[in-house]
């Protein structure tokens, strides 16, 4: 059952579907600008929905995906988002691949994000006739992943320097990365639903590829708002930080005069070794570094509304290890080191570190306090999305099965050679999801979301989720069919900022609606466990949080390891009104909601019940497969969605 809160927005629905008989739907006003030609989608709702998608992909193009042989192109990575069949690694001689995936329910919006740095690179190395082709770094980039990763990434993302067979400052390669960009355009103009049926939506973007030291993280994906795009995307080779990135999409772009508009998303925050939240304009982690002021801030809180939460390479919500110990859920797919390095340690890379609280997203939320109170500006104030981050051109293959075959990049990349080992890193997973709340699946539409930051990010599942904050609800809302309407009216939807405070108003109140993914025909939606609101502030100099259930609750569901089985019942539907018992007007603060699923077993677990692992029994364990039965392994997951926070500013 969808609920009283969506059967408003169906009701509505029926009426602007027969109203369009004497009004046609183009006739409605949207209340964002429209920045490109095309028609008016025949979904208009103004009351917005959920679209679901994925903003970080690599195909062929980046030069990792490409040296872990993956060959799926931009239109390959489109066909798939809309739900066609796609062949992917081990081939035959011949190419024709032996393996074939699919997603079990299309995508409505896909924002490909390929490495900006080395595109010019990769073409010159794998196009037969160039005179490079048979460059040593060319060879080896073909033949070996590892001589790739050293020789062409090593340089690139290691000292931010071209090889000589660029030529004088990088122009032959940056001209061979100029024409693959505009494939990347081309690629994404094609398949994006220009008719009033908008069915899917694709963005031209980029990632901007930063590693300081040992490979601490501070990349971005780009994302442009429709066709307008620079003549090149900018890499870390001519951008030596976030600052300068911005600075040339601020020349190329923004002040470009055709309508170009562009936004920027950080990812990975759990292993920058603790410098993502730093200053933007830090080109090297040695201390001291910049510190950051009201410029800087406003700046930031425009290019970067929104942060990717979780992707392949784990959780950047929280750590129980990094001090969030009063929060036992911040224990789900994190990482044991901060940075690429601390991965896979050598003698270049030195021991790993644990990660500490400044690399995740709840730290920085509260941060973003402190520069609120300081600078007058939160340059903080992110929006939750989550991605899958891709490395084998299939945007939204999150389904945990033993079908997964690993996203690659960091990771192994093209799937267990065996049945008998993991398609993957253990400890890396199949990714999220993004979920933007808009009026229609149009560009215009979804990047708006993205800047007002009404989105909310999945570990990969389909669970519909609303958040609104105001002062006056009433206690009976979630039982009432104009919930949304309400929460408009009354409120702010996630992303928002509560309006001043009321004279008569005692603290804010917030409800949260969430109805379970309903799964398809080959992925099970699971019911719902509980729903949470996480509050920041600060006490001091200190960062304080506290954890609310307002719904649902410990209902004792649990999965069967041993045959993967869920047991226990749920709920298809949950809502709650609550209202903040410990609320200090004097203190800013934020406020996100986290809605669990039932426990479920992990693409990993999957993998061992499919090779018949019994730890009780050694000989039935392959060495690839050991760590099955290791004390560390986490055989069950429990999916989620976390909602961009809602702010109050004394």
């Amino acid at each position: 059952m969808l609920g009283n809160v969506f059967r408003e927005v169906l009701a509505f629905s029926l009426i602007v579907s027969i109203s369009s008989v004497a009004a046609p739907v183009f006739a409605v006003e949207r209340p964002f600008a429209t920045t490109e030609e095309r028609a008016a989608c025949e979904g208009y709702d103004p009351l917005k929905q959920p679209f679901f998608g994925d903003t970080h992909i690599h195909t062929a193009y980046s030069f990792d995906a490409n040296a872990q042989n993956t060959r799926n192109t931009p239109d390959d990575a489109y066909r798939f988002a809309k739900g066609e069949r796609m062949g992917i690694q081990p081939y035959d001689d011949d190419g024709t691949p032996q393996r074939y995936i699919q997603l079990d329910r299309p995508l409505d919006f896909v924002a490909l994000s390929d490495h900006a740095g080395l595109l010019g690179e990769i073409d010159i190395c794998t196009t037969k006739g160039t005179w490079s082709y048979w460059h040593p770094v060319c060879i080896g980039h073909r033949n070996s992943r590892m001589a790739s990763v050293l020789l062409l990434g090593g340089r690139a993302l290691g000292y931010r320097q071209r090889w000589g067979f660029c030529g004088e400052n990088g122009e032959y390669c940056l001209e061979r990365a100029s024409s693959v960009w505009q494939e990347i355009v081309r690629a994404a103009e094609n398949a994006y639903d220009r008719t009033s049926a908008c069915t899917f939506t694709s963005f031209v973007g980029y990632e901007w590829t930063a590693s300081l030291d040992e490979g601490k993280n501070l990349h971005r994906n780009v994302v442009f708002r429709n066709k307008h795009v620079p003549r090149l995307p900018t890499s870390w080779i001519e951008t030596p930080s976030a600052w300068d990135l911005w600075d040339h999409l601020d020349r190329d772009c923004l002040k470009a005069g055709n309508g170009c508009d562009v936004l920027t998303i950080p990812h990975n925050s759990n292993i920058s070794g603790g410098l993502m939240f730093r200053s933007a304009k830090i080109e090297e982690s040695a201390e001291p570094h910049p510190e950051v002021e009201a410029e800087e801030a406003r700046r930031r809180a425009r290019m970067e509304p929104i942060i990717e939460i979780m992707q392949h390479k784990g959780s950047s919500e929280c750590d129980v290890v990094a001090g969030f110990t009063n929060d036992e859920t911040c224990d789900f797919e994190t990482l044991a080191y901060d940075s690429f390095g601390g991965g896979r340690p050598n003698f270049l890379t030195g021991p790993s570190r644990l990660p500490d609280a400044n690399n995740f997203v709840r730290w920085a939320l509260t941060e973003g306090l402190r520069q609120q109170g300081d600078l007058g500006v939160n340059g903080l104030k992110y929006g939750i999305i989550a991605s899958t981050d891709t490395h084998i051109a299939a945007p939204g293959l999150t389904a945990e099965d033993a079908k997964h075959p690993g996203h690659g990049g960091f990771g192994k990349g093209g799937g267990a050679e065996t049945p008998e080992d993991f398609a993957d890193d253990i400890e890396f997973g199949p990714g999220g999801l993004a979920v933007v709340w808009a009026e229609e699946n149009s560009r215009d539409a979804i990047f708006e979301a993205m800047l007002r930051r009404e989105t909310y990010g999945t570990s990969g599942t389909r669970p519909v989720v609303r958040f609104f904050g105001g002062w006056d609800f009433p206690e009976d809302l979630c039982g009432r069919s104009d919930l949304v309407a309400t929460g408009y009216a009354q409120g702010v939807p996630m992303g928002g900022d509560l309006p001043a405070m009321p004279a008569d108003a005692r603290a804010p109140a917030f409800v949260v609606n969430a109805v379970r993914d309903p799964g398809s025909q080959t992925v099970v939606g699971l019911p719902l466990q509980r729903v949470q609101i996480v509050k920041g502030w600060l006490e001091g100099e200190e960062h304080r949080e506290v954890i609310y259930d307002i719904a649902g609750g410990d209902n004792g569901a649990s999965v069967d390891l041993g045959t993967c089985e869920p047991r226990g019942a749920g709920a298809d539907q949950l809502c709650g009104v609550w209202r903040d018992p410990d609320f200090d007007v004097s203190k800013s603060a934020w406020y996100y909601a986290r809605v669990f699923e039932n426990p479920s077993c992990r693409w990993s677990q999957f993998t061992c019940n499919a090779a018949g692992v019994d730890c009780s029994d050694p000989g039935s364990v392959p060495e690839g497969l050991a760590a099955c039965c290791s004390e560390s392994h986490k055989g069950e997951i429990q999916e989620r969605a976390w909602t961009s926070p809602i702010w109050y500013t004394p």
